[in-house]
């Protein structure tokens, strides 16, 4: 059922014909995690949105505040409401709730109707909204890694990949192994299960390169679809996990030894008058346009890695030679570069962003990439030389550390001014929160080699 023209009539519809008694009112914060409030479906209905706290969708992983900076800048101290509207087409069942449940994503405004400049969905929007009024109409496809790991109740001890059917875990990498998928059948048939109930636009599944990780494929479509379709998907495998008694995790690098996990974003930008693809001319070579966008990835890639690689974890994943870039190089048809151009035809030439991990924050991160290449366009920025060779054996030109990476975000005006220069403040100063408590934790490394050694 196609929803994108749902009206408020037409939701009601909807949760008539499914006898819907709650509704999970969400919203996505800086994270990516569900927040929100669980209604009656009567009081969803007399209601139709409800307020939380500003500061709600402006918190870190560990659900800290900045308590000066800033940060107060733009939410005021005296933490005032932001009203909380439904989108009707973002409408799903939760298949796994016993009762009839709903679930539909919220956007936030303040007081006078303005949506918050910092919800990860408005800043989507906000990029969004730059291409419409250029004619444009930007596409994307995510592919997105993830493991499968023992279930684990004790962050210090390491993750291990799950027991399959056989009553064995894996011991090797199985890429792209079928019967490595076919361990954890039990699982996947219940995840195409959820999102079949759900009309999740899922592709193809399979297995990667790590012990126990696997990848989703996402069909081509609209970016802030799509994004909301990665945000139930990582919250709808992580209750099958369980369900099955293992977890899954969206980490960037979760295991010692192993690849870490990506969120390849496959984009291109079609014109709304003509809908033909705008990185192609008329005799099916690639376009000026398509030139400047692979310019702008190479420019603004390195001040974006903070919304990439949002974590001190993150940046584990980023290492020479392990399945993923360390450079901004770009290439046809080559996994070793950080922009890579995909074999295709004219009408489906596109461009993919190797960089950014599977932790990032699916609004923020497809917002970040689209920022990159709407500059890239708008400037004009011409790519360098196409790397034909093993990228590998060139320099790092990406951010090594989550601090190094938000002193680059903080000094890019260019991304600011398309981004918001409020959601770029209260990202950062979070961000600058959840590294202070990283820095509070002592590592197994450090015990090992500094307790009798310095």
């Amino acid at each position: 059922m196609n929803k994108s023209n749902f009206s408020f009539s037409d939701l009601e519809q909807w949760f008539d014909e499914r006898r819907v008694t709650e509704i999970e009112c969400l919203v996505p914060d800086l994270t990516g995690v569900a927040r929100g409030k669980i209604l009656p479906r009567e009081k969803f209905t007399e209601d139709r949105g409800m307020r939380l706290p500003e500061a709600t969708v402006a918190m870190g992983v560990t659900g800290e505040f900045p308590e000066e900076g800033p940060y107060y800048d733009v939410i005021t101290p005296n933490d005032r409401d932001m009203h909380l509207r439904p989108d009707p087409s973002t409408v799903r069942i939760v298949p796994w709730a016993t009762d009839p449940t709903a679930q539909v994503i919220h956007d936030c405004f303040d007081k006078e109707g303005r949506l918050i400049p910092f919800a990860p969905r408005s800043v989507l929007r906000r990029v969004c909204d730059l291409y419409d009024a250029e004619g444009w109409a930007p596409v994307v496809a995510p592919e997105v890694e993830f493991y499968l790991v023992a279930r684990n109740t004790d962050p210090d001890i390491p993750l291990k990949p799950p027991i399959g059917r056989s009553g064995r875990a894996e011991t090797s990498r199985q890429a792209y192994s079928i019967d490595a998928v076919n361990e954890f059948d039990p699982l996947f048939e219940d995840v195409y299960d959820y999102c079949e109930k759900m009309e999740l636009n899922v592709d193809t599944l399979i297995h990667e390169i790590g012990a126990g990780q696997m990848e989703i494929n996402f069909f081509h479509d609209h970016p802030l679809g799509l994004a909301d379709e990665v945000f139930f998907f990582k919250r709808t495998l992580r209750e099958a996990a369980m369900r099955h008694d293992m977890f899954a995790t969206f980490m960037a690098k979760p295991i010692a030894g192993e690849p870490g996990s990506a969120m390849h974003v496959h984009q291109s930008v079609v014109g709304k008058e003509t809908g033909k693809n705008i990185f192609s001319n008329e005799d099916g070579s690639p376009s000026q346009e398509f030139f400047w966008y692979i310019g702008g990835l190479q420019k603004y890639v390195p001040a974006a890695m903070a919304l990439f690689a949002p974590y001190v974890n993150s940046y584990r994943r980023l290492v020479r030679s392990n399945a993923a870039p360390i450079n901004i190089q770009w290439g046809t048809d080559n996994r070793t570069v950080g922009i890579r151009s995909p074999v295709a035809g004219a009408a489906a030439r596109r461009i993919e962003n190797r960089v950014i991990g599977s932790d990032a924050n699916p609004y923020a991160a497809l917002a970040a990439t689209l920022a990159c290449g709407y500059l890239g366009i708008k400037n004009r920025i011409e790519p360098s030389p196409e790397c034909k060779g093993d990228a590998y054996l060139g320099d790092f030109q990406l951010p090594r550390s989550l601090g190094e990476a938000l002193d680059l975000l903080r000094a890019s005006k260019e991304l600011a001014a398309v981004l918001g220069q409020s959601f770029v403040t209260v990202y950062t100063e979070i961000k600058e929160i959840e590294y202070a408590e990283f820095m509070k934790v002592i590592s197994p490394w450090e015990r090992e080699h500094l307790l009798l050694h310095v």
